[in-house]
């Protein structure tokens, strides 16, 4: 008997929680999704006519004997 009044009161304090937990949880402003960061598509990537290193298109200087990968090197490359 003991036993059948634990479960009882233990069911019912359960049931006053997760009814309280639920009215916190309907009152409480709806979270945004924590959104990722807009991922760009591929890139096109060139090569330095100087060194031959790949970098994206839009990151390269342009010279007048190809494309390159710093003012530094296209300054070395074309006198």
């Amino acid at each position: 008997m003991k036993f059948l009044l634990v479960t009882l009161v233990v069911a019912v304090a359960i049931w006053i929680w997760r009814r309280n937990r639920q009215e916190e949880l309907d009152a409480a402003p709806p979270r945004k999704p924590a959104g990722r960061p807009a991922v760009k598509g591929p890139q096109p990537m060139v090569r330095c006519a100087h060194c031959g290193l790949h970098l994206p298109a839009a990151d390269a200087v342009a010279g007048r004997h190809g494309i390159y990968c710093s003012d530094r090197h296209r300054s070395a490359a074309e006198p």
